[in-house]
């Protein structure tokens, strides 16, 4: 197995965690990965593409933690009580609990931290980066609802982007409804507006979740290729040490 399973108390609730660590005693990067909707029943180890997404940080030679931000309903909850019942504060938690894990982790850098995620995760690490100044690079593959809070009196992340002290990439299909190229639009002009460099790249003939190899309807092999590769350039130039 490529990684390990820890569990840490938010807010006396117990949260899994994915932990992947690269060979060698450091220093290395890292990233705290937020998950998409597909394994928001089943948990972490049961969705190939998450754990795919941890083999290939690892790889790249960055430390990986991935934590279960659904641990707050009972395993089986429909996925739309959990949409009705979402709390951005929650997450908050969630994310800072799994930061905190990841910059524990032994031969971390902890001046060469970010966080990434896929759908519902690209909501979420946008969330995250806007509650974490350590934080240097936030990748968002297709986030929606990043226009709309969650939860009593959470404000939108978009309208959070003021907070971020990181730099930017976002990852988009063309075809996609949530996030559309409008909503597109906004999320680069609040960058913009705040003076966060940033760089989005959107595909032709791509919906949503276009990365996910385990939907055949939804995979789209060319565009997932390239947008990985410019996700690891944008964060390798950031986060990965010249070679002296």
């Amino acid at each position: 197995m490529s990684y390990e399973v820890v569990t840490l108390d938010v807010q006396g609730s117990a949260m899994d965690c994915l932990v992947f660590k690269p060979e060698g005693n450091g220093p290395f990067p890292g990233v705290v990965v937020t998950q998409h909707i597909p394994n928001a029943h089943d948990g972490l180890e049961a969705d190939p593409f998450t754990i795919d997404i941890g083999d290939k940080f690892v790889a790249k030679g960055y430390a990986c933690v991935i934590p279960f931000i659904f641990h707050w309903w009972p395993a089986g909850t429909d996925l739309a009580v959990k949409r009705e019942e979402w709390d951005d504060a929650k997450t908050v938690a969630d994310l800072d609990a799994a930061c905190g894990l990841l910059t524990s982790i032994d031969g971390i850098d902890t001046d060469r931290i970010a966080i990434m995620g896929h759908c519902w995760g690209g909501r979420m690490s946008w969330l995250g980066a806007c509650h974490n100044p350590q934080y240097k690079v936030l990748g968002t593959l297709y986030g929606g609802r990043i226009k709309i809070g969650m939860g009593e009196r959470n404000p939108a992340p978009i309208d959070l982007v003021g907070n971020m002290k990181c730099d930017v990439i976002g990852v988009f299909g063309k075809e996609d409804q949530n996030p559309s190229q409008e909503d597109v639009v906004d999320l680069g002009t609040a960058l913009t507006a705040v003076g966060i460099a940033h760089e989005f790249h959107s595909y032709d003939g791509a919906g949503h979740g276009f990365q996910d190899f385990v939907s055949e309807d939804r995979y789209r092999p060319e565009a997932t290729e390239d947008s990985w590769t410019k996700l690891f350039a944008y964060f390798d130039a950031r986060l990965q040490r010249s070679a002296a």
